[in-house]
């Protein structure tokens, strides 16, 4: 019997061997999960996009998330919150990302702190509306006051007189650091964008971020927010994502418009095993009932 059950054995082992070496291994293409943040809808203008109308149009299209901008809404209350989440539910949609604007650039600790409390409320809301994630900037000096202004050189701002970027990336690490337990706590993890300020430079971004050192901090990569060559910064910055923000721009730019290689970029996410969200803020002047449906095909067409 022994000579039975090794014989046996050493048939099946024979069979699975062969079977494993006619099955060459694949590599299968996966697309990620495509939101769309409520920023597309509505670009600071004087009359807000409503919410619910973003997340009926947004499920509609056949996105998977919505990305919900703070300053865009106009009710915080618990009513208004429940009544967001409940449509967002019966449309199929989820609520991934809350995106608050706060600043931590600043040589005064009232105004840090100020800060802080917004980041803290704005980690409260998100876990509220059932969001996992919460959107951060790093802040920026405003020796620059207009933005237009900003553009023309290319976000380069100088920081005030007697700081310097080292100064303000402390600020940043320091009152990051003072919001962590209650993002853990919430459950909401912060993501910091490559933002126009003292995230504009990568080496910034990967400072912050390495200096908080925290599993509640990753990074928010914003493919349009480099002002010249983007591919050697995406490159650096694509292993660190946890969030990735989708620029398009039809009708041309609001501010700037971007000749993005999209199937380039698709192909560093996925090269780095990105699995996390691809959220679209369409940035340009086209009507949103039809350019977010346009962006929504060339965010397949760039992960196909």
């Amino acid at each position: 019997m022994t000579n039975d059950v090794s014989r046996r054995g050493l048939l099946l082992g024979g069979t699975g061997a062969l079977l494993a070496s006619a099955a060459p291994a694949q590599t299968v293409k996966t697309a990620p999960r495509f939101a769309v943040s409520s920023y597309s809808y509505w670009h600071f203008t004087k009359e807000r996009y409503p919410m619910e109308k973003v997340i009926d149009h947004a499920a509609s299209l056949g996105f998977d998330g919505v990305e919900i901008l703070h300053r865009q809404m106009t009710d915080e209350s618990p009513a208004f919150l429940n009544q967001l989440k409940r449509r967002a539910l019966l449309n199929g949609i989820s609520p991934v990302m809350f995106s608050i604007h706060q600043d931590f650039v600043s040589p005064w600790a009232d105004e840090r702190g100020q800060a802080i409390r917004q980041t803290l409320y704005g980690i409260e809301l998100a876990g509220k509306l059932g969001c996992p994630g919460v959107r951060i900037n790093s802040g920026r000096w405003r020796t620059i006051r207009l933005f237009d202004d900003l553009m023309k050189v290319k976000g380069n701002e100088p920081p005030i007189p007697g700081y310097t970027d080292e100064d303000a990336l402390q600020w940043c690490i320091d009152s990051i650091k003072a919001c962590i337990p209650a993002a853990e706590k919430a459950g909401v993890m912060m993501v910091l964008e490559n933002h126009w300020g003292v995230t504009l430079k990568t080496e910034n971004v990967l400072k912050i971020i390495a200096g908080v050192n925290s599993p509640w901090l990753g990074l928010n990569l914003d493919i349009g927010n480099f002002p010249d060559d983007p591919y050697p910064e995406l490159e650096k910055l694509a292993p660190h994502a946890a969030y990735v923000h989708f620029k398009t721009y039809f009708g041309g730019g609001e501010y700037y418009t971007l000749n993005l290689d999209y199937k380039r970029i698709a192909g560093m996410l996925r090269k780095n095993g990105y699995k996390g969200y691809v959220s679209l803020e369409f940035e340009g002047k086209e009507a949103p009932e039809t350019a977010v449906a346009k962006s929504l095909d060339l965010m397949r067409n760039a992960f196909a």
